[in-house]
Parts: C-alpha cells; structure tokens; sequence
C-alpha cells in the first residue's frame, strides 16, 4: 500500500508554469460548479420559500453582483497567482491569530467542498432514479447510486485526474443550452396563460403587505446562497487565464501585477454572475407559477430537480432524458472540481501547521481519505439533497465573508475609502 501511495503524484510539488487560455475557455471551469447548482437550488427555492421564492432569489441576485462579485474582483487583484481568500488572510492576519482565523475558514471552505460532492451525487442520483427510461433499471436505490458516483470519481482521481478545460465546456454548454430552452418555454406558458400569474399574485397577497414580504424574503436568503458558489474557484483557477504574465506598469501601487490577467478573470467572474444571476431569477419565477405545491414537497416528482420536472413536462421523455443525462454530468463534473480544489487545499496549509501525517502530500492516500469522509456525510444525510443544502449555503457565506474581510482588511491598510463600502458587505 505506502509503494502504490507512493506512486501517485505528489501534491506538495508545483509547476511553475501553466498552460494559458483565454477567459471565456476557462469560465466553464468556474462553470461546471456555479452553474450545476441550477440543478438543485430551484428545487430548494421552492421548498424553502414556495410563492416567495422569486423574491428570496431577487435578494440572491443583489448579494452576487453588488457583494460578491466586487469582492472576488478585488481578491483577483491581490491573489493573482490563485491563492484565494484564505491566504489574503493569512498574509493580512500574521501570528496566531492569522493562524487561528485559517484553521477555522478550513473547517468551512473543506464542509463547502465536501457538501458539493455529496449533494451533487446525491442529485444526480435522484435525475437518474427519476428518469422514466431508467426508473426501470435503478428503481428507488438513491443512497446507493449516490455512493456509487462518489466511488467513480474516487476511482478517477486515484488513476490521475486534471481538470480539463475542453471536457468542462463540452459538459457545461450543451446544459446551459439545455435550461435556456426550458425555460424560454415556461416563460411562453406563463405569457400564454396568464391566470398563472394572476394565482401567483394572489397567493403573495395572502402572505402579507410588501414589506413583510420583503423581510421573509430577507430570512429566507440564506438557505439560497448555495447559488453563490463558484466564485473562490474562479479565483483559484487565475494561474490558467491567459491575458499576460508581467504587468505594464512599472511605477506606483500596480507595479508588478499582471495587469491583463487581472482584468481577464474580473470578466470571467462577472459573465458568470450575470449568466447565472438571469437563470436563478428565472428558474425561480416559471417554477414558482408552474409547479404545483405537491410536486416540489419532499419525495414529489419535482424535489430535487425542478427544471427537469418541467422538461418532461413540456418536451416529453426523450429531451427530459436528454437533459437529466446533462445534469447528471455537470453535477459529477461539479464533483471532481471540488475534489480537485480539496487537493489543492489541504497539503497547502495543514503540514505547514503540522496537523497532517506526512502522506497526506500523496494524491491516492488523500483521496481515499476523502472518498470515507463523503461516504459518511452521505449516510448522516441519508443522500437527500435538502438536508444538505444547509450546511453548503453556510460554507458558501462563511467564505464569502472571509473575502469581504480580506479585502476590507487590504483596502484599509492601502488608506482607500472603498474599504468602508466592503465592511458594510
């Protein structure tokens, strides 16, 4: 065992160089894990907050582009080598409270990943069980389909994985494709009938005045943020971006930073909100009118994947069948994007704060480690996907909020009074 350990690649070693591609190839590595939320957080929506759920995910999309996104491009500026948040902090907080401050934001950023790998299994699991053509074949076994993905993508990772940028584009366009034709067509029933917007109306009306609803809205955000993630990844993958290694500037506050690179991960961050902000705040509306009550309930037709509840619904078996086949691909690919992050991550920190064996800086140990550790998160969870969206959409806020820190922290110190806009955030 420690000789085939031993075999696998060292992830203690860096290359000093990568490969660059241009902004809009690598946004689909970002892709694979912001957008394949949409495979489940409609759902969540839903069940959550039911006819406010166009609302709550209102409030979503104005944290992600006044908050998120201004802070991610303020991270991408001082963690252009792919750092992310985490080490701003340490660098910013040095001693034992920097340390103390990263031990804790571990914890987090490591249930983040870990909850992205369950939970995305354990959606896949529920578009396969769910699928006409193979209920027949799979029957009810979620918990065991769902450790079965995770022993694939185990499996994968022992032989030597690497994100490839090709294979995230070709998994991550056809889905977006995929939704944008769902829901164009539930945006044309809800034009054609519109007394579905009128019972939608009414059922808003019943729950209170405008400003209650607002505040329940406002309470019922945070179980959403799991539609945030993404955006340490599009950090961390900067090194990839191509747009220029030296800066041009060689005088003032920007001398040395690579200027292009910079600006090129600011649009891949920002294309990405946008395109995601304008699938949330529709997914939300058509779901919201069109889905009956019963259906989103936990165990009904539509938990757990409502966009492909209305894509059978509308197109019938065969185009549902093709669009779960692409949602059970971009959730497995979400998968290995957080694994391959959780590599990056642990041997960066815990041997240097001597908290690891000395195997850990070995890929195949590490990932069977990983491989137990989600193992047992899926039986606490009893793989349902509900259940876990809590405790991802708390990983996503806490390390969004360690970003707003960082930067706070770093703008403070560079005397800028655009530190006080991201206290408030």
């Amino acid at each position: 065992m420690g000789r085939w350990s031993a075999r696998g690649e060292r992830l203690d070693r860096h290359e000093g160089t990568h490969k660059t591609h241009p902004w809009h190839k690598v946004l689909w590595l970002t892709g694979v894990d912001y957008f394949s939320t949409l495979g489940y957080q409609p759902g969540i929506a839903l069940l959550a907050a039911g006819a406010l759920s166009p609302l709550a995910t209102a409030i979503l999309v104005v944290v992600t582009l006044a908050g998120a996104l201004p802070i991610y491009a303020q991270v991408a500026r001082r963690s252009h080598a792919g750092q992310g948040s985490i080490a701003m902090l340490e660098g910013l907080l040095p001693g034992w409270t920097g340390k103390l401050f990263v031990l804790v934001l571990l914890g987090f950023a490591a249930t983040d990943f870990v909850i992205t790998m369950t939970l995305s299994a354990a959606d896949a699991a529920i578009h396969a069980i769910e699928n006409p053509l193979l209920h027949p074949y799979l029957g009810d076994a979620r918990m065991a389909l769902t450790c079965a993905l995770l022993a694939l993508l185990a499996a994968v990772f022992l032989r030597g994985f690497v994100e490839a940028i090709g294979l995230a584009m070709v998994v991550g366009l056809p889905y977006i494709a995929l939704n944008l034709v769902v829901l164009g067509r539930g945006l044309l029933e809800v034009s054609w009938h519109p007394e579905l917007l009128a019972g939608w109306r009414d059922a808003l009306t019943r729950q209170g005045d405008p400003v209650a609803l607002a505040l329940v809205a406002a309470l019922v955000f945070p179980k959403l943020a799991l539609g945030m993630s993404g955006f340490e990844t599009g950090v961390s993958v900067m090194p990839l971006i191509s747009g220029g290694q030296k800066s041009t500037t060689h005088e003032g506050a920007g001398a040395g930073l690579p200027h292009g690179r910079i600006a090129a991960t600011r649009k891949l961050l920002a294309t990405a909100a946008i395109i995601m902000s304008v699938l949330l705040l529709t997914s939300s509306v058509v779901t919201a009118i069109l889905i009956p009550q019963e259906a989103y309930q936990e165990g009904g037709p539509a938990s757990g994947r409502a966009i492909a509840y209305l894509a059978h619904h509308f197109f019938g078996g065969w185009f549902g069948s093709i669009y779960d086949l692409s949602t059970i691909a971009i959730l497995w690919f979400a998968g290995a994007s957080a694994m391959a992050g959780l590599l990056h991550l642990v041997p960066r920190y815990l041997p240097r704060f001597g908290m690891s064996p000395q195997w850990i800086v070995f890929q195949r140990p590490l990932v069977l480690v990983l491989f137990v550790v989600c193992l047992i998160v899926t039986w606490a969870f009893d793989a349902d996907v509900e259940a876990q969206a809590g405790a991802y959409a708390t990983g996503v806020l806490v390390l969004m909020l360690s970003g707003a820190i960082a930067v706070s922290l770093a703008l403070a110190r560079e005397r800028r009074r655009l530190s006080v806009y991201f206290w408030i955030v």
